[in-house]
């Protein structure tokens, strides 16, 4: 304990170094000397063929710089990212995300740039709408712009579902509500097979000796659950933040919310989903590729991923409709920053400004892995997709619809994964009542009174 807080009391002591040497006044400019090797880091490998496409492309285009793209998982990759970020080193540049960059601000870790959007005159409205406002922080500076947009969607086992006599058109209009789970319960319950052939919903169902799970799980999703149970929690009228972006108080405690996460843990309960601690060191995506769940909720930069499982006959539908009656999906986008710490300011701003400019994000649209943020460059994504025979409407139509909602932006995001993580990790574990949320959202809203 002792030495987690010496170290804990070396970090903090680092961070404030660092924070001194860059008072936060500090701008990226493209003006001087570009050139050098810029480091770029990333964490998802189905994006490395593509944007090590780009810093080819860049290359070409700026002889004198030179990107080394570096990708890890996405663990090791905040874990290392932070650690030299607090150490005054680590890449130039980073792709960062929008529960994340709060802190990043808030300890001057990274470098605003809206003296390089203005001087270069980079149009904003050129990104799908809302994009751009996203990575201005609470101090009012930008430090991104879009280079892509995310929503969530149903993958199935075609197959699976056709021997169950349900049908494709079923799971395009599934409906969901925290009472009995609706008719997206009722697909789930009869798409769990236990070890003797019987499904979730008839007379003998062994829960505990389970085949095929209807649902998968990812894991209790933290305080976030983009992709475990934001699809629901979002159609109850519940909010994470009393305001998004820069809230002050988190609603964890909502009846909304806690009656949500007792019908998903429920389907752990019922036998329908697989236990918690199953998961542990475990891929939902590839357990869904060997055949044990037959739907899972993902986003759309898994793709990739799903449709590379042999043997698997994909489909996917969209979120089922909830008490509101309407879908609903986290509207996530990414974006690059730039490193405070960067000996070489110029060129990681030609670097950033290119990610987020056509010429990257046309050929990020053409490897149909993600939606880039331009909106002509999410069209051209939609259209290799469908070259590819992948219908991505599930995806698409939550943004044409109005029905997504973005993630948490706050400060603390760090401190408040601390505190949910292991709460809600205790719920969906069985070891602690729905209930305990209450006391872990105090804890969370104690961190903006500090």
């Amino acid at each position: 304990m002792k030495k987690a807080l010496g170290a804990v009391a070396v970090a903090a002591a680092a961070a404030l170094a660092l924070s001194a040497c860059t008072s936060g006044s500090n701008q990226a400019s493209s003006k001087g000397d570009a050139s050098g090797t810029i480091n770029y880091w990333l964490w998802d490998a189905n994006q490395l063929p593509a944007y090590q496409q780009c810093a080819d492309d860049f290359h070409k285009a700026n002889p004198n710089i030179t990107v080394k793209v570096t990708q890890t998982g996405w663990n090791d990759y905040w874990g290392n990212l932070t650690n030299s970020l607090v150490a005054g080193n680590g890449p130039d540049v980073f792709t960062d995300h929008l529960s994340k960059f709060g802190d990043f601000v808030k300890n001057h870790e990274i470098l605003p740039i809206d003296d390089a959007v203005k001087t270069d005159n980079i149009d904003l409205n050129q990104y799908q709408p809302g994009l751009a406002d996203l990575w201005v922080g609470s101090d009012g500076k930008r430090y991104g712009l879009p280079k892509d947009w995310d929503t969530v969607a149903l993958f199935y086992n075609k197959d699976m579902l056709a021997k169950a006599g349900i049908s494709d058109s079923a799971m395009q209009s599934l409906n969901w509500n925290p009472q009995d789970g609706g008719s997206f319960e009722k697909v789930i319950a009869h798409l769990t097979v236990d070890k003797n052939g019987k499904r979730g919903d008839e007379p003998g169902f062994d829960k505990n000796n389970v085949a095929t799970y209807g649902f998968g799980l990812d894991g209790s999703g933290s305080g976030i659950g983009q992709t475990e149970w934001s699809f629901l929690t979002g159609t109850t009228g519940w909010n994470y933040t009393n305001k998004n972006p820069w809230g002050t108080q988190y609603n964890y405690n909502d009846p909304k919310f806690q009656q949500t996460i007792a019908w998903y843990k429920g389907l752990i309960d019922k036998g329908y989903m697989p236990k918690l601690e199953t998961t542990v060191g475990a891929s939902e995506p590839d357990d869904f590729g060997a055949g044990k769940s037959a739907i899972n909720v993902n986003g759309d930069w898994l793709l990739s991923q799903y449709k590379g499982y042999k043997g698997i006959n994909l489909g996917l539908a969209p979120t089922p409709t909830g008490p509101d009656g309407k879908r609903a999906s986290m509207f996530n986008g990414l974006a690059d920053s730039i490193n405070a710490a960067t000996k070489n300011p110029a060129a990681s701003t030609k670097w950033v400004e290119y990610l987020a400019s056509s010429a990257c994000q046309d050929v990020v649209a053409s490897h149909a892995v993600v939606f880039p943020a331009i909106k002509e460059a999410t069209d051209k994504a939609a259209a290799a997709f469908k070259a590819k025979g992948t219908d991505v409407t599930p995806f698409t139509q939550q943004v044409k619809d109005g029905t997504t909602f973005l993630m948490p932006i706050t400060n603390n995001a760090a401190k408040i994964n601390d505190i949910m993580q292991p709460a809600m990790d205790s719920v969906m574990s069985g070891k602690a009542p729905v209930s305990s949320l209450t006391d872990a959202n105090n804890q969370v809203n104690a961190l903006f009174q500090q």
